[in-house]
């Protein structure tokens, strides 16, 4: 399946989650829930200056899209799966009295030919309606909630969000923008890749492309490969042929003001495994400065432990282990095209993006410092 492409100001959402000692007041209340091919996940947040402040959130393995690869429909033990994280979801706003939302889906609901009933199902079950959103939306949304991220001194940045379904990728020239501005110049990308003229020095969006290789789809397309190394270097190869008509592909990069940041569950992971957390920490993992020989390291180290051992690291989880080298070998295949040693690993994507658009939209974000 052919890679699709496409045809062609505001505040830092920084999220902040303490406990919340009174309930909040449901008219500051945003909601945002991302339906992927193998997990669903939700944040609900309030404005908090130029940041906002989480007030709960929710994150299930659904594995949604669990036989789609085969079958190219849906299955019904994957579907109600999803309808019971959504019946918790709609829980949890009832309970908060959330008023503005937005739920969407992603890859798998793209290409399920069932997907439309799905999502009447899961309306009439829940009242929940989720739309499904294209390619460069999340694409979009991916960047702008990295904007954070971005060093002052980048001027080549390559965003890649690795979903189960897909993985997004998208190159941004900064190098006219002053440095100050930078991260900025990125949060602007919200009104689209190819915003209108601007007073502000732009972000050019020299290319993005999404592949329909996620580390679900992905370690469908190998699961019959017994031997583990032998199916790890064969996804990483494929993944890597995906890439051919990106543009910046074959270009030469230098490692000085390149930037790579990674968003994804496969890139959190492998950085808490090089930290050596047996228990998960935001704090420490977000924002975390990786080089691929430390990426590198950390991918031998899985190998070396087998499906076995993988099964039985704390530091991977029981509920990654089955698709971690999946991401994986779309990792090591970005690292072998793109050596950095500036990949920063962004524990936030689609969620806070679709949070920071609401809020945007609404206005109830100050302008702030990076």
């Amino acid at each position: 399946m052919a890679p699709r492409r496409p045809g062609g100001q505001g505040a830092f959402p920084i999220p902040v989650e303490p406990p919340l000692a009174a309930k909040p007041d449901p008219a500051q209340l945003y909601a945002a829930l991302d339906l992927g091919t193998n997990s669903c996940r939700m944040l609900v947040a309030r404005p908090q200056g130029s940041q906002f402040q989480v007030v709960d959130s929710f994150s299930k393995s659904v594995q949604l899209g669990v036989g789609l690869e085969a079958s190219g429909r849906l299955g019904r033990a994957s579907m109600a799966r999803t309808v019971q994280a959504m019946q918790i979801c709609r829980r949890k706003l009832e309970q908060l009295s959330v008023k503005r939302m937005r739920l969407v889906a992603t890859e798998a609901c793209r290409r399920a030919r069932n997907a439309g009933e799905f999502l009447q199902l899961i309306r009439r079950e829940t009242g929940l309606s989720l739309e499904i959103i294209e390619p460069e939306e999340e694409a979009r949304l991916a960047v702008v909630s990295c904007a954070p991220l971005v060093s002052t001194r980048t001027e080549q940045l390559l965003v890649v969000d690795i979903g189960g379904g897909s993985t997004e990728l998208v190159w941004i020239d900064l190098s006219a923008v002053p440095r100050a501005d930078r991260p900025r110049a990125i949060m602007r990308l919200h009104a689209g890749f190819h915003p209108p003229e601007s007073p502000f020095p732009a972000a050019k969006v020299v290319d993005w492309i999404s592949v329909p290789l996620g580390v679900a789809t992905l370690n469908d397309q190998f699961h019959d490969v017994e031997d583990d190394a032998a199916r790890f270097a064969l996804m990483s190869w494929f993944f890597e042929e995906k890439l051919a008509d990106f543009s910046p592909y074959n270009a030469s990069q230098p490692r000085e003001g390149f930037q790579i940041i990674g968003t994804s569950g496969t890139v959190t992971t492998v950085a808490a495994s090089h930290l050596g957390l047996k228990r998960y920490d935001r704090t420490k993992v977000d924002g975390l400065r990786m080089s691929s020989d430390q990426i590198d390291r950390v991918i031998r180290e899985y190998l070396a432990l087998g499906p076995t051992g993988r099964r039985n690291d704390p530091r991977i989880g029981r509920d990654r282990h089955t698709l971690i080298m999946s991401g994986a070998a779309i990792l090591q295949a970005l690292m072998r095209i793109w050596p950095t040693d500036r990949l920063s690993v962004a524990d936030r994507g689609l969620r806070e993006g679709l949070l920071y658009a609401q809020m945007s939209a609404d206005g109830v974000l100050e302008e702030g410092p990076c």
